[in-house]
């Protein structure tokens, strides 16, 4: 009986695997391109700019359509590549330490949100995953910029609360989102 509970699992195991990285391989720019076309990186990026000037955090937005065939071999999941982004970007490289990375991957709808030392303090970790089950949801509807610009402007309304405007604050991080090439 153990037995074949264990071979159950060990197929759905499998087949789990193969779908992901069957998802992976025919996630191809032209579909990443016709989630984000042109007009909803601009939204996105206005959304990026208006935040901005909300508080004095720092906001980042970046998709990814697929992992490479490496990361997918060794089960790399999305927060881990979004922690690996997060640090590539630099976007702990804040002067308050107040920068929050929304990561989607794509292939997997998977919204991940990586937020540095400062803002991580105030905000605990069921907020941010809230909002990215909402965005999630979005997604699998279908609704792209709508689902990025409400995740960025859910974002928006913490750093308000935790670090508001003191004064006109330059951009730390580029306001543009972020299109991964694997």
């Amino acid at each position: 009986m153990r037995r074949l509970w264990r071979r159950r699992c060990l197929r759905q195991v499998v087949i789990r695997n193969l779908s992901r990285i069957i998802r992976h391989l025919f996630m191809t720019r032209w579909r990443v391109a016709s989630a984000f076309p042109g007009r909803s990186l601009n939204a996105i990026e206005k959304a990026v700019r208006e935040s901005h000037q909300a508080h004095i955090g720092q906001v980042e937005f970046a998709v990814e359509g697929a992992l490479h065939s490496g990361a997918l071999l060794r089960g790399e999941s999305a927060r881990e590549r979004a922690i690996e982004v997060f640090s590539e970007l630099r976007v702990w490289d804040t002067e308050y330490n107040n920068g929050v990375f929304i990561y989607l991957l794509l292939a997997d709808r998977d919204v991940e949100i990586v937020a540095d030392r400062g803002i991580h303090a105030r905000v605990g970790a069921d907020e941010w995953e809230v909002i990215c089950r909402e965005m999630e949801a979005e997604f699998r509807r279908g609704q792209y910029e709508s689902g990025a610009v409400r995740g960025i402007r859910r974002v928006t309304a913490l750093l308000e609360r935790h670090f508001p405007s003191l004064q006109p604050e330059r951009d730390e991080l580029p306001t543009s989102p972020s299109v991964l090439r694997s």
